[in-house]
């Protein structure tokens, strides 16, 4: 016989997780290493990254915690706030919460606040960017638009979907990616791979000074 506790727990919904490690290249050379956790709950997620890297001589640590929702009214992923600290190569301590599906935020950068408003297009943290991207390429979108919200001003980009190229890439060997390029406040081109849960395999900065590239290098999940 059923209990309270059994119904519950079946209209509870199931729990799963996906991590990923990434190398960090600059301008060709190892630099540091990238961590990620993607946690869902149903149509919720929290994302912890973690990364150590030496940029210029300076050795850097990040850390961001965020919080993400789905949004049946948009049909989209929506940060609702996200933690980011960052210590040596432009220390800071964020903490940024958002509102009216997405299209305001409120932004506290060490210490010093600030609101921000988009007019049509919600602004998101970098590892809910990042989802969304996966989203709209899993719908097999060409081309589409998004905005990030920085420490200091929000950044819109636009996207382009290129066509597929196999990349050897270890430890998984031959793998079909879709690169998708983002023009804007930074230049990047996304690797996502179909075969790998269309995970981020790589992301290429294009840099006037340094040219950037994190690559995956261990990939588990529990989700289907």
């Amino acid at each position: 016989m059923s209990t309270v506790a059994d119904a519950a727990a079946q209209q509870t919904p199931a729990q799963c997780s996906r991590h990923a490690e990434y190398d960090i290249y600059l301008s060709g050379i190892h630099t540091g290493s990238m961590s990620r956790t993607e946690t869902w709950q149903g149509k919720t997620a929290v994302v912890n990254s973690t990364s150590k890297a030496s940029i210029l001589g300076i050795g850097t640590r990040y850390q961001q915690r965020a919080e993400l929702v789905w949004s049946n009214e948009r049909q989209q992923w929506l940060t609702q706030k996200f933690h980011q600290k960052v210590s040596g190569f432009r220390a800071r301590d964020m903490h940024a919460s958002f509102s009216a599906n997405g299209l305001e935020s409120e932004v506290d950068v060490d210490g010093e606040l600030d609101s921000y408003r988009s007019n049509d297009i919600p602004l998101r943290d970098v590892d809910t960017l990042a989802i969304q991207i996966r989203e709209f390429l899993m719908q097999g979108r060409q081309q589409f638009r998004l905005i990030r919200q920085a420490s200091d001003a929000i950044e819109p980009y636009q996207y382009y979907v290129q066509p597929k190229q196999t990349k050897n890439i270890a430890p998984w060997g031959e793998l079909s990616l879709i690169p998708v390029e983002q023009t804007g406040t930074e230049e990047v081109t996304y690797y996502f791979a179909p075969e790998l849960d269309y995970q981020l395999i790589q992301a290429r900065y294009h840099g006037i000074i340094l040219r950037g590239l994190i690559e995956l290098n261990q990939y588990t999940s529990s989700c289907d």
